[in-house]
């Protein structure tokens, strides 16, 4: 069911299009690090295809502890910062090292269609106000992550069982 690769149909514009747009609207948060980042990724990739059954980005998100992370997340931020989008820094967070992030530019969003951007939308609106704790807990309980062993590739299937509280498709009991 699920595969060690992180190959795939992986859109690189796109995802660095999302990447930069979601740093843009959430990167003055406190609460928003490297962790956050990477499950509003996973809940924006994952709940666009329980919507549509299609992929947004094509990214593939492997199961670690800390929950759900993208694959080809190091070349999307290398590059941004490369093209001097985004800039990164290190800040103590408790005993913690939070990764920050903030946008150095304006971004586009032409790569992606209007369920897409609310998709995304919706994703910010509902968890970019969690923490790092908070936001992995949560991705801790979808089915994609439970049902998915260490280190592996998280199936997009598998959003089509989540738990009611999680799940974002509306079904007709027809």
């Amino acid at each position: 069911m699920t595969s060690a690769s992180c190959d795939g149909d992986f859109d690189k514009e796109k995802m660095k299009q999302i990447v930069h747009f979601l740093i843009s609207q959430c990167g003055h948060l406190e609460n928003f690090g490297k962790t956050v980042l990477f499950k509003l990724l996973y809940f924006a990739d994952f709940n666009y295809y329980e919507i549509t059954e299609k992929k947004m980005t094509g990214e593939s998100y492997r199961r670690l502890p800390h929950g759900p992370a993208p694959c080809h997340f190091d070349l999307i931020e290398k590059e941004l910062k490369a093209e001097d989008k985004i800039r990164t820094s290190k800040v103590k967070r408790g005993e913690y090292d939070q990764n920050r992030f903030s946008a150095r530019k304006d971004f586009s969003l032409d790569s992606l269609n209007g369920t897409e951007l609310l998709t995304i939308e919706k994703v910010i609106k509902w968890y970019s106000g969690m923490n790092a704790t908070e936001i992995s807990t949560l991705s801790h309980m979808d089915m994609p992550y439970k049902a998915t062993k260490d280190k592996e590739i998280i199936d997009y299937e598998l959003v089509f069982y989540r738990d009611p509280a999680l799940s974002v498709r509306e079904y007709s009991d027809a």
